[in-house]
């Protein structure tokens, strides 16, 4: 059995904390983020959202093109109050030569948190170690936090539960894959990647996934077979062949990860009443059939709006 979901402290106190990657916090604490989550979606689709960050404001800086991330931290902040101020990397001094340190020493005088989506995982460590004020990270090449605490969301919106549950992880082992190990073994899901070989995820999140969910229940499986992976799965996850920074590697991928297409042969290898996951966005056709998250058992949308929930919590018990 995993943890208990009902075990849960609303006294923990989260301000002014770093959100860099899921391993430096405690289940107690994804627990309460998750939580609030909950609470704070009941209440904006109920019409009685308050605005705990009122006055507040977040500096959300960009080195990759985003859609959700920028959208759903934006309206976040509008919502809880506050305001967001898009920051294109180019059209900082940084990108003339100003130091990462100074920069962050700069932000902390202004703003009240700062969201950093960029390619080095290093910078948004640089940027955490030199700001005043917590620093999110919106997505790095080797992690993607936020997405998870959404992916988490709607596990436990759709199956109750993370107990007992399997999640099939088909594509490449990349930011995404990383932080489902991290996300999966905090929560005693057992997690199942299936990887072309010489695609797998980094050894050392691998290992430290697994030491993880030696102590809540989880397990880390790997393998090569994608039906493996999916055998008697309760979720299906998949991701692009191509991440950004990854385009000129696009054809040689593509032959790479012919077999790894999520279809119905691959779902057919799931249980029965199995969901379908992509953290967006999707090429239909190559990672994944129209049929599969085009249908009934897909929720890949009620997956991307949870991010707006997800990180509305992380924002409020970071920065109120």
């Amino acid at each position: 059995m995993g943890p208990d979901v009902k075990q849960h402290n609303s006294q923990l106190q989260l301000k002014g904390r770093d959100f860099l990657k899921l391993q430096e916090w405690s289940y107690d604490e994804l627990l309460h983020l998750l939580d609030l989550a909950d609470e704070m979606k009941a209440l904006q689709k109920a019409g009685a959202a308050g605005q705990p960050l009122k006055g507040k404001t977040l500096g959300m800086l960009f080195e990759k093109p985003s859609t959700r991330t920028r959208i759903s931290f934006e309206t976040g902040m509008l919502q809880l109050g506050g305001a967001a101020i898009f920051l294109n990397t180019t059209d900082l001094q940084h990108g003339r030569g100003e130091s990462l340190s100074d920069t962050a020493k700069v932000l902390s005088g202004y703003l009240d948190g700062i969201m950093v989506r960029t390619h080095a995982h290093e910078t948004v460590e640089t940027l955490a170690q030199h700001a005043r004020v917590p620093v999110i990270n919106g997505l790095t090449d080797r992690y993607h936090p936020c997405q998870v605490l959404a992916d988490l969301l709607t596990i436990r919106e759709v199956k109750g539960d993370w107990s007992d549950l399997k999640l099939a992880y088909v594509g490449d082992g990349n930011n995404m894959s990383h932080s489902l190990l991290i996300g999966a073994a905090m929560t005693g899901m057992t997690i199942s990647v299936a990887t072309p070989e010489g695609y797998e995820p980094d050894p050392d999140i691998t290992q430290h996934a697994a030491a993880m969910a030696g102590k809540t229940g989880g397990g880390i499986e790997q393998t090569t077979d994608p039906q493996q992976a999916a055998k008697q799965a309760d979720i299906i996850y998949t991701d692009v062949w191509a991440s950004m920074g990854q385009e000129k590697e696009q054809a040689a991928r593509n032959d790479a990860f012919a077999g790894f297409q999520v279809n119905r042969k691959v779902f057919a290898s799931a249980k029965s009443d199995a969901i379908f996951m992509h953290c967006l966005p999707a090429h239909r056709g190559e990672e994944v059939t129209a049929a599969i998250i085009d249908g009934g058992q897909s929720v890949v949308f009620q997956q991307a709006e949870n991010r707006l929930h997800a990180q509305k919590a992380l924002m409020t018990a970071l920065m109120s």
